[in-house]
């Protein structure tokens, strides 16, 4: 199937790592070219030489997305390379395991300021280039905690679904100029940030990571942690020409670990 991403410009954030980096190298695998950033330069490096390795076209940036003040010149960066933006990955950290209740003021500042106004910024910037192009896909990583919060995941369970409203209310107002708002959000991948959590809920709990990751993989019907490279092929898909008809979406790629409906 020809997924229409040839010479179209990708930008993704995040791709340093699990996630982040297996959506770079599927769309860079289907022709895009990737820029690839990351806040640790060494780990967007890895997915570059890893996609370049593979025939493909990037280049790095290191971009610490909660400093507003560089979307300019990072995006400027990318389009004297490679043209303007045409496909956007939002895909931002998490915030540390906590409840809920007591956090303090500047905690939900810094983590808003790093997981939430950076993503909105961003799509702002690129948006009149896809516009112009009557062409674009906006595509923001959350978390299955967004349907069914996840428990002392409190922060991330808030924040992060601040941005289905934002994604939804962004589908209504650009669909007419060709472009794509749509949440993607992952069930239990097998990554580091997968297995940082396992590790601190087996701390919390006096339990081993075995035993804790047992546990999760018997409430998933597929019976095991998702691949990384299974959530890129979804992404990329949502990028692709083929996918002009789905828009304000949430889609869940689970291996229908959420229980709801």
């Amino acid at each position: 199937m020809d997924l229409g991403l040839n010479g179209k410009t990708a930008l993704v954030f995040g791709a340093g790592g699990g996630l982040g980096g297996a959506i770079a190298r599927t769309l860079a695998g289907e022709g895009a070219k990737v820029a690839v950033a990351d806040i640790n330069r060494d780990a967007a490096q890895a997915t570059t030489d890893a996609i370049k390795a593979a025939g493909g076209t990037a280049m790095t940036l290191e971009w610490d997305i909660a400093d507003l003040s560089v979307i300019g010149a990072r995006l400027k960066a990318v389009e004297d390379a490679f043209g303007a933006v045409n496909v956007l990955v939002n895909n931002t950290g998490g915030p540390p395991p906590t409840p809920v209740a007591g956090q303090d003021a500047e905690t939900w500042q810094r983590f808003f300021n790093s997981m939430v106004l950076p993503v909105i910024a961003i799509t702002d910037h690129v948006l009149p280039g896809m516009k112009a192009a009557k062409w674009g896909r906006i595509i923001t990583s959350t978390s299955s905690g967004v349907i069914a919060p996840i428990p002392n995941l409190g922060m991330s369970n808030t924040l992060r679904t601040s941005l289905l409203g934002w994604s939804k209310t962004l589908a209504q107002e650009v669909g007419r100029d060709g472009i794509t708002a749509n949440i993607v959000l992952p069930g239990r991948i097998a990554t580091g940030r997968i297995t940082f959590l396992d590790e601190q809920k087996a701390k919390r709990e006096g339990r081993t990571v075995e035993d804790v990751s047992a546990q999760s993989t018997a409430s998933i019907p597929v019976g095991r942690y998702g691949d990384p490279q299974e959530y890129g092929d979804v992404v990329t898909f949502l990028a692709s020409t083929k996918a002009s008809y789905v828009t304000g979406s949430v889609l869940r790629i689970d291996g229908g670990l959420i229980a709801s409906i």
